[in-house]
């Protein structure tokens, strides 16, 4: 028997957020894995193994999955795996850790917030390029998108895995998007790409909201995408913004938010993303 933290993770104003499944790993088979999204309701599972102790933290390796595959990376499971991670130290108010993933290893961080916590970790970098004409056209397509819905150019961001950050012209229209799941995922199987995250810009503040759309993982719409987040601020970057604030879930009755911030040292732009989480139940499987 495993026990299975259920975690809200990216809540807004301590309600709402994504549910993710968090527990430690064992031997699980990758299908015994899969099954357990399904089985809690949850999009996603992470799974955690600690691996040592590295400049005086503690170090866990990250696995992600959902009901159709693992993943390499999932922003709001990184954030709601720090949540268990800081509440079995008792919630300590400054808990830190190295994540470690199949690619990189970086560090996260916890402290309390009211009932809840706020964890928040560096996505890696993220590069950028312009959308191309027929990908463009293909996810436009998969939208169901007015040719007026767009407010400005649209681009390829991947810290891992390549996704269109799409921008429409407000937040109402964002609302009225009606995806077809599968001519969505075609165009994003033909163009090799994880998903798109559509948004209205940021106003002066840095606010925005977002959907992200990602069938070809088993995800029809994420309540909430730290990592495609993560993206964004590295483009908003380019044009003057150096936080955001995006609130996500709303269409799909769990109103979520995720922050990023950008800034820059010798080695370059620099990012931070990250949210509230809650443990909202525990169970055994």
């Amino acid at each position: 028997m495993s026990e299975v933290a259920v975690v809200d993770a990216c809540q807004r104003d301590g309600a709402g957020g994504s549910p993710t499944a968090v527990l430690d790993d064992a031997p699980f088979t990758d299908e015994e894995r899969c099954r357990i999204p399904a089985e809690l309701g949850t999009s996603h599972a992470v799974f955690l193994r600690a691996t040592g102790i590295e400049r005086r933290r503690p170090v866990y390796t990250l696995r992600f999955f959902t009901a159709q595959d693992e993943l390499p990376a999932c922003g709001h499971g990184t954030v709601a795996a720090l949540a268990v991670l800081a509440e079995r130290e008792d919630g300590d108010h400054d808990y830190r850790a190295v994540l470690r993933t199949a690619h990189r290893s970086f560090e996260g961080r916890a402290s309390r917030n009211g009932d809840g916590l706020t964890a928040s970790f560096d996505p890696g970098p993220v590069s950028l390029r312009s959308a191309r004409g027929p990908e463009l056209r293909a996810i436009a397509a998969g939208l169901g998108l007015a040719e007026d819905a767009l407010a400005g150019d649209a681009c390829v961001a991947s810290n891992g895995r390549p996704r269109l950050l799409l921008p429409i012209r407000s937040r109402a229209a964002l609302a009225e998007l009606a995806p077809d799941s599968t001519l969505l995922r075609s165009a994003c199987d033909r163009y090799g790409l994880l998903g798109c995250y559509a948004y209205s810009p940021p106003d002066r503040h840095g606010r925005a909201a977002a959907r992200m759309f990602a069938p070809s993982i088993g995800v029809p719409e994420d309540i909430a995408n730290a990592n495609s987040t993560a993206c964004l601020a590295a483009h908003a970057a380019g044009f003057g913004t150096h936080h955001l604030v995006v609130d996500m879930g709303d269409h799909l009755g769990c109103p979520s938010t995720i922050t990023a911030t950008v800034h820059r040292d010798r080695t370059g732009h620099r990012i931070r993303v990250g949210g509230q989480a809650a443990i909202v139940r525990t169970v055994m499987r």
